[in-house]
């Protein structure tokens, strides 16, 4: 009996990284974490930062602990979190302070951007919406605070290619992670040289655009030596949502998703960007999918509003898990006040519970105060968002859904998946949990032939997962 051949999904969220391997048996993928760790910003020289020496270490960490179990993969990937990167030098050394993208040092950007590219125009060139922390205002404030940085670098690479270069050795940005940057045009899916010249930054910096699927190249000399193995690295799709959306267990086309993590991504997949003007001004964003798709989606603030008010309870010595945060929530489920989740005050907020009682304040609604009150606040104001992002991608795409698909960790949080069936009137299909690191794997597989096409990949994840279906209350 032969062995199986192994494939190794690297998922790097805001909050935490896990090493999933996963391997076909039978006609189903079967998937196993080996590690997890928790990640976040520190403060550093006055900005939020990520610590990537850290985070590489966690990598490599990953991969010994596949060699003790004794099960190393055969092929791997890395996806992350979108817009954020690292500047190298001519030898590949890091560039300054690798500021994360809730930091605030893009304020006032925006409109030193708008000087030279209007929104109106960038968003007909890139079809992305505004973000603050676009990779492309990000540059702006590094040209203005230490514009010498830009002078000394040879290389820009968004963060899973920076890993995929401290594995291979080879420079390689990825098209679905790119596409979160504002700087590539829509139409061709490759970057805007048009709008980088127009920014004054080198065109040399961004390198070719390579495809979900394509192969980085084997570990370098150096990581074999220190791992006692060799493997390949490909690139899935590495912007993390867009390894979700290839997870959605959905065979027919034209499905809505909400990818529900620390963001709540809800969308659904276009065969080409929609730009018009109605889309920019609702927020809504074109990002790149997996084989010539188009990720048509809003970005709301999602399971980060619960995460934060959670870590503050935590520490002032009460400690919730997620589970027992929906009982409660449940529990003050008459509790009458909303907030609006797109707005950014909800960000990076100094403390999440008080900013989410001064926006109840302010709009002269009852203010919460108890554990259960906040968090019924928060999963309801979650459950309409949706609702409203619903409505407007209905009306902009001509579509209407029948059913809303969940993926991520968000789709185990049964509670706010009911409220979401009541607000939205749609019946919810929650699963499965770790569709990045599963869409991950199989943009991996279909590389390899070991999955046959996004259609088959999809039916072999509803088959190897499952589905809770929500339906509609009566």
């Amino acid at each position: 009996m032969s062995l199986p051949v192994y494939y190794l999904a690297v998922d790097l969220g805001a909050s935490s990284g896990r090493h999933i391997l996963g391997h076909m048996e039978n006609g189903r993928m079967v998937t196993e974490e080996v590690y997890r760790f928790e990640n976040g910003v520190q403060e550093r020289n006055g900005h939020l930062c990520w610590d990537y020496e850290r985070l590489f270490a966690h990598i490599m960490a990953g991969l010994r602990r596949c060699r003790e179990i004794g099960r190393i993969p055969s092929y791997m990937g890395i996806d992350t979190w979108g817009v954020d990167f690292v500047l190298l030098d001519r030898t590949g050394a890091v560039l300054g302070d690798t500021v994360a993208y809730r930091d605030s040092r893009t304020a006032g950007m925006q409109e030193a951007v708008n000087r030279i590219l209007p929104a109106d125009e960038l968003f007909r060139r890139t079809g992305v919406a505004y973000q603050p922390f676009n990779t492309l205002y990000q540059l702006a404030a590094i040209q203005k605070e230490t514009p010498e940085l830009i002078g000394k670098a040879k290389t820009l690479l968004m963060v899973p290619s920076y890993f995929h270069y401290r594995l291979t050795g080879v420079c390689a940005n990825e098209y679905t992670m790119a596409s979160t940057s504002q700087m590539v045009n829509a139409e061709t899916g490759n970057w805007d040289y048009e709008i980088i010249g127009r920014l004054g930054l080198p065109c040399d910096l961004f390198g070719e655009l390579h495809r979900p699927g394509s192969r980085v190249g084997r570990f370098s000399p150096q990581i074999r030596a220190e791992l006692g193995f060799d493997c390949c690295v490909v690139q899935p799709a590495t912007h993390d949502t867009a390894s979700a959306v290839v997870a959605v267990p959905c065979e027919q086309d034209g499905f809505a998703y909400i990818s529900s993590g620390t963001w709540s991504l809800i969308g659904t997949e276009l065969p080409s960007p929609n730009t018009t003007e109605a889309s920019r001004l609702a927020g809504f964003t074109n990002e790149g999918g997996y084989r010539g798709r188009y990720r048509y989606l809003k970005n709301i603030m999602g399971l980060w509003m619960i995460q934060s008010a959670r870590r503050e309870w935590r520490e002032a010595g009460e400690e919730y898990g997620y589970d027992r945060l929906c009982e409660l929530a449940r529990e003050a489920d008459n509790f009458p006040s909303r907030v609006p989740v797109e707005d950014a005050r909800f960000l990076a907020p100094e403390s999440m519970i008080a900013e989410v009682q001064a926006a109840c304040r302010e709009s002269g609604q009852p203010v919460p105060h108890t554990v259960a009150e906040i968090s019924a606040v928060i999963y309801r104001s979650l459950a309409a968002g949706y609702r409203e992002a619903l409505t407007e991608i209905e009306k902009n795409t001509g579509r209407r859904f029948d059913a809303l698909c969940i993926v991520g960790g968000g789709s185990k949080a049964g509670y706010l998946n009911e409220l979401t069936a009541r607000e939205t009137g749609r019946r919810v299909l929650a699963g499965p949990g770790e569709a990045t690191a599963i869409g991950n794997l199989a943009v991996q597989m279909i590389s390899t032939g070991a999955l046959t096409g996004l259609r088959n990949a999809r039916r072999v994840i509803r088959a190897s997962f499952g589905v809770e279906t929500v339906e509609v209350p009566k």
